[in-house]
């Protein structure tokens, strides 16, 4: 089984006033990041609202992305539910939809114990025949994944990889020191890309990536050709995205910073709010500041 490398967007997902897809939109968006040089394309990540979403929006999404992706990067959807039985339903339509991974996300309305948030993610990797990486962010979720849980996971044969979103960079090296070659850390917005890598990450999944994509390709090969010194160069510069995307809701940054770049991806869905007017001048001053 393949392993994943590189740079997943986490993709927006373009929604029209009467609730529909919009499907053109995305696939103007995917095949664009395709030519800027992503490793793969993340539908249905945070930044694609995977929580505001229906079920027939979130499906068509994943077909939008695969339609437009024609197998030219990986596409690793995301999997959200709160019951094994929703979140296995899931990963079975997304991988018949011709998903190449899958991204497991647990909600939880009620905290679930260990043996309850280790159950998920094993039913959902024993449904598919394909990779599942497994996610966790405590600012979100009722129910993390410790380092224990995490390590049994990484022994099965299909839980490939780890978003972590914790923002403690210590815990990923604790993850890559605990399983070693068993499972693969990618990192999230919430960490510095360049960290995660010098530490052994594989790359990130990230919303950001949207909108610097180039850019984002670019830091991932310095840090894998092991070009330090230019790679933390280039991430100083970049982080500036992540600090005005960290004032305000991602996905309205990130719809915001598309909108400013020609995308019509629409406004978050409610009851999310858009960006003010000025709130909007700050992603449009960083993006300038960028050169975008």
């Amino acid at each position: 089984m393949g392993r994943f490398r590189g740079v997943f967007p986490y993709l927006v997902s373009p929604v029209d006033g009467a609730g529909k897809i919009k499907a053109d939109v995305l696939g103007r968006l995917c095949d664009d990041l395709i030519k800027a040089g992503v490793h793969g394309l993340t539908p249905l990540g945070s930044t694609g609202e995977f929580a505001y979403l229906d079920r027939e929006q979130r499906a068509a999404v994943v077909a939008a992305t695969i339609e437009a992706a024609q197998r030219r990067v990986p596409v690793i959807p995301g999997v959200a539910a709160t019951t094994i039985a929703d979140g296995v339903a899931q990963a079975r339509a997304y991988e018949r939809a011709g998903a190449d991974g899958i991204l497991a996300i647990l909600e939880a309305y009620f905290p679930i114990p260990d043996d309850g948030v280790e159950a998920y993610f094993r039913a959902i990797a024993d449904a598919v025949d394909i990779p599942v990486g497994i996610y966790t962010n405590p600012q979100f979720q009722r129910s993390d994944l410790t380092l224990n849980v995490i390590a049994r996971l990484a022994k099965h044969p299909r839980i490939a990889f780890i978003k972590d979103a914790s923002t403690n960079t210590g815990r990923l090296l604790s993850i890559i020191n605990r399983c070693g070659d068993d499972i693969d850390v990618f990192s999230a917005s919430s960490h510095i890309p360049a960290a995660v890598m010098l530490i052994g990450g594989a790359g990130w999944l990230a919303g950001p990536a949207c909108i610097i994509p180039r850019q984002s390709v670019a830091l991932f090969n310095l840090c894998k050709d092991r070009r330090w010194d230019d790679a933390l160069t280039l991430q100083r510069k970049l982080w500036r995205v992540n600090e005005a995307f960290a004032r305000f809701n991602l996905a309205a940054c990130v719809k915001a910073g598309l909108q400013i770049q020609g995308y019509d991806v629409g406004d978050p869905l409610p009851p999310q709010a858009a960006l003010t007017t000025d709130e909007r001048k700050i992603v449009e001053n960083t993006l300038r500041e960028m050169g975008l």
